[in-house]
């Protein structure tokens, strides 16, 4: 059981599912707020990447974004066949109606709700991002984002995240988010 920064102790009773566009901080967040509640994170593009031995961006050139995908959804369903946890999806992987199903099944998702020029600021300058690889990939990021909200929306839970926010901050909000939900964290005496 974890103690938070309220000093009462929760358990975390299904998985926590982060999702967003690349660039929210599902990640970082996801890392900090599996420390906060002392329980596993999990990373679906890590496992992935460590089960192909080969980045996401190597298997995108490879085999195709199809070929991922199926690959992405076997991976989290097999996280989510484990204890709870924090998991961090890909910035496509709630996009597959299998997933959002299969997430709503066994877990919980959050969407980390970042806007469009801070994504843009976190992402630009990394190479890492196979979907940004185009002549103009700001407007390729702005477009992945107008087609990609209104699936987040459909997220169980949601928290804004704002550049003045630290990692903590935003984990911390998520955890008050989840007490919202007591199917999802328990507090325990």
């Amino acid at each position: 059981m974890a103690e938070t920064a309220l000093n009462k102790a929760v358990r975390l009773r299904k998985s926590v599912v982060l999702v967003g566009m690349m660039g929210a901080g599902k990640t970082a967040v996801g890392r900090a707020l599996a420390q906060m509640l002392r329980v596993p994170f999990l990373d679906s593009d890590a496992e992935i990447e460590t089960a192909a031995a080969m980045s996401i961006a190597e298997i995108f050139a490879r085999d195709g974004e199809q070929f991922f995908r199926r690959r992405e959804s076997e991976v989290i369903a097999r996280l989510l066949a484990g204890r709870p946890a924090i998991l961090s999806t890909g910035g496509g992987a709630f996009m597959q109606e299998n997933n959002r199903r299969l997430i709503s099944e066994k877990g919980v998702s959050v969407w980390i709700d970042a806007d469009l020029d801070l994504l843009w600021q976190r992402v630009r300058h990394k190479s890492t991002r196979p979907l940004l690889r185009t002549d103009n990939p700001r407007q390729t990021l702005s477009e992945l984002f107008d087609a990609r909200v209104p699936v987040y929306r459909l997220a169980d839970l949601s928290v804004r995240t704002e550049p003045k926010y630290s990692i903590e901050d935003t984990a911390r909000a998520v955890l008050d988010t989840l007490r919202s939900r007591a199917d999802v964290l328990e507090e325990v005496s």
